[in-house]
């Protein structure tokens, strides 16, 4: 079972990579030269591998997908490798934002958040219409657990009707709920 995740993993992983390569000249957003989300990524998808039964519950929601170890590792290597997990990654850091307690600490990543995200001709730009993006920037003035939400509601509602439903039709998904179960004993006819 183990070898079968690990090749599914690599199989995706390598489809990503060169998919990236081949079109790395279309790519907008700078990655930082430290970080490598594909060793994260195997990392967190060895650990903990759902059963057919659990991978087909994901199917009833985008919620029960990201709230799922794997189901999120899954959905992000799905939309790396269509070059869209800037709206997954927006949609996390705002869930990481909602966390912070100091008032320093949030008007720091606010910004930050703005400006990978939400910013025209950021490095990871979202799909934002204009008054979601302005109302945004209005609420950075004064900077609240809720600035992001209208923002991140859009966005989740983007994936909800757009990367989910592909997802939900991928090879990657697929294979996740039609996965073999390794047999305990062997089974015999007897006439």
């Amino acid at each position: 079972m183990f070898h079968t995740m690990v090749d599914f993993s690599e199989k995706y992983l390598e489809r990503a990579k060169d998919m990236k390569n081949r079109l790395a000249f279309l790519r907008r957003r700078n990655e930082s030269p430290g970080s490598n989300p594909a060793s994260k990524l195997d990392k967190s998808m060895k650990s903990v591998k759902p059963t057919p039964e659990e991978a087909l519950k994901w199917g009833d929601s985008l919620d029960k997908l990201l709230a799922h170890k794997y189901g999120l590792a899954a959905f992000r290597a799905f939309l790396r490798t269509e070059f869209s997990e800037e709206n997954l990654e927006f949609w996390l850091a705002c869930e990481e934002y909602k966390k912070i307690k100091s008032q320093s600490k949030m008007a720091s990543k606010a910004k930050k958040i703005f400006a990978e995200y939400i910013a025209i001709q950021s490095c990871k730009e979202v799909n934002l219409d204009s008054y979601t993006r302005d109302h945004t920037k209005d609420n950075l003035q004064n900077v609240t657990r809720s600035c992001f939400d209208l923002a991140q509601r859009r966005i989740y509602g983007l994936m909800e009707k757009d990367s989910y439903p592909r997802f939900l039709r991928s090879e990657l998904y697929s294979d996740l709920i039609n996965q073999k179960k390794p047999s305990s004993t062997p089974t015999s006819s007897s006439s």
